[in-house]
């Protein structure tokens, strides 16, 4: 006899959490601060009436339905309904320019857009130049003109909606990146993959999770996927506390009145949150573990972190996988540690999970070794790893299933993976490679500090040279004299920057990543002041 075969459905996860974890909360803090509290077993009723809704709608298997919205409840039961009725929901991220948001729409045909009330002016601004949308639905609003109200529409149905038979290879999510070169690209997610990575998410080596967590999932639901984090929560009937907006004030309210145990977002969100912490003189709760992705965490915020005996999991991935690549591990002799060598290991981007395997090949693919000095190209593959962009004529991955993630990395000899830089972003310099990441952690490492970013600029000797723009703190004025004298005992003499440029703010992508191509552009548009390194005068 052969196993009985059950396959995996995003809707088996939502059932389980209902049926098993039905008292578990959910938790919406609002844009207007209002809170309203849900459970498991509410959402399980409420994502049945959101399929039928749909379904009421014209809405049938494989359509797209789209949300413009922050993370919360609705957007939760949006998730597992439209799973449900077989759709795949395709989640638009708000901060996208109107020429992005209009392409991404289209190029998805949604059917549906529902969308929180903050982002209204945007619906107003862009509807006439979407199509394929039939249906405009207020997540957080009563219905106003022919916008229609989430609260309406699933208080109309009854709940008693069976799931669209589904195979577990059917898409069910659509997300796109944020388009470095050109247009955006779509990554659809099947069931399965989705479900793969939900059960790899909460295991102690990943993101640690169980019945007894409460999760605050500060990275964004239109983030691919805000890192599985709702999926894999309802798998252990988890607590999500959710926020429709970050600032550090709500968040770390929010850590101590909820019992936020898990959190996870980007390096940005946490410098604001410490700043926060330090004028105000409150403490991390709660707080257990902190997943910290989206781009190279600086050593001086695991550091703090890990002093305050909250557990780091530096997590690498990207949309493509879904997110999770590798995590950040502990390895068999981590009591054994000390401090200093347990900071080394969280710094770097860490293993791949059972299911993921990593590998750096050179320009010409051949495989390199992993003596952790040899960097080269990142490839990976594995069961929620891309294979072709949504709509794409050729996959995306090779015959192998191996896809290149454009990030230049080593690998050190006990499999940890650390990242060198984006292959974009790497500053080639005489022939030599200059990782702008590691310039930044140990530029941010300097008390003065807030933020650090590296570009390649020309240089008629070396070809590039690295031009380090930095944002100091309030009140604080340091020379770049000081920065190239406190980096000299840190870094190579030959990454020294002999530039550099002090500015307000770093640009940010959409997903709160540095854009170096904005600081690129100002710079060869002569937009950036650069104050080179004098020789004399801090002497």
């Amino acid at each position: 006899m052969g196993m009985q075969g059950q396959p995996l459905l995003v809707t088996s996860l939502i059932d389980h959490a209902a049926r098993e974890h039905a008292e578990r909360e959910i938790v919406s803090r609002w844009a207007d601060g209002s809170i309203t509290r849900s459970t498991w077993g509410e959402v399980g009723a409420d994502a049945r009436r959101f399929a039928a809704a749909m379904a009421r709608l014209g809405m049938q298997k494989g359509d797209r339905i789209a949300t413009l919205a922050m993370n919360h409840g609705h957007h939760l039961v949006s998730w597992y309904g439209t799973a449900g009725m077989g759709g795949v929901l395709h989640t638009v991220n708000p901060r996208l320019f109107d020429e992005q948001l209009v392409y991404i729409v289209n190029h998805a045909e949604d059917r549906v857009l529902l969308f929180d009330a903050m982002f209204l002016p945007i619906v107003e601004r862009l509807r006439d130049q979407l199509p394929t949308v039939e249906h405009f639905v207020l997540f957080d609003a009563p219905a106003q003109g022919d916008y229609k109200s989430y609260r309406d529409l699933i208080g109309a149905e009854d709940g008693r909606f069976e799931w669209v038979e589904l195979d577990e290879r059917d898409p069910v999510g659509l997300c796109y990146t944020s388009g470095t070169t050109g247009n955006p690209k779509g990554v659809l997610y099947e069931h399965r993959s989705n479900v793969i990575h939900a059960i790899t998410e909460i295991q102690p080596d990943v993101f640690d999770m169980s019945n007894r967590s409460v999760i605050l999932p500060i990275v964004p639901m239109f983030h691919a996927n805000s890192w599985g984090i709702p999926f894999a929560a309802a798998t252990v009937g988890a607590k999500l506390v959710f926020s429709a907006t970050n600032e550090a004030q709500v968040l770390c309210d929010l850590i101590h009145a909820e019992g936020v145990t898990h959190s996870a977002g980007v390096p940005t969100v946490w410098l604001a949150m410490f700043a926060h912490m330090d004028a105000t003189g409150i403490d991390y709760g709660k707080l257990y573990r902190v997943i910290i992705g989206g781009s190279a965490a600086p050593r001086a915020m695991i550091e703090r972190f890990m002093k305050a005996g909250v557990d780091v999991g530096h997590a690498w991935g990207m949309t493509e996988t879904s997110p999770i690549g590798t995590m950040g591990k502990r390895p068999w002799n981590w009591d054994e540690m000390a401090f200093d060598e347990r900071v080394d290991i969280v710094c770097r981007q860490g293993c791949p999970p059972f299911g993921v395997e990593l590998r750096v090949v050179d320009d010409e693919g051949k495989e390199l070794p992993r003596d952790g000095v040899t960097s080269g190209r990142l490839q990976i593959r594995g069961p929620w790893i891309i294979q072709r962009y949504f709509k794409a004529g050729e996959d995306a991955a090779d015959d192998d299933g191996w896809f290149d993630t454009g990030d230049v990395s080593v690998i050190h000899p006990d499999g940890v993976m650390q990242i060198t830089d984006r292959a974009k972003d790497v500053i080639k310099s005489g022939g030599e490679w200059i990782s702008s990441v590691e310039l930044e952690n140990e530029i941010m490492a300097h008390p003065d500090v807030v933020e650090a970013a590296v570009i390649g600029i020309p240089d008629e000797r070396w070809q590039e040279r690295p031009l380090a723009c930095v944002v100091l703190r309030p009140g604080k004025a340091t020379t770049p004299k000081a920065l190239q004298d406190f980096l000299a005992t840190r870094v190579a003499r030959w990454w020294l920057p002999e530039s550099f440029a002090f500015i307000p703010e770093v640009p940010k992508t959409s997903v709160g990543k540095f854009d170096k191509k904005v600081l690129r552009a100002r710079h060869a548009e002569g937009g950036i002041e650069v104050v080179p390194v004098s020789r004399d005068a801090d002497r």
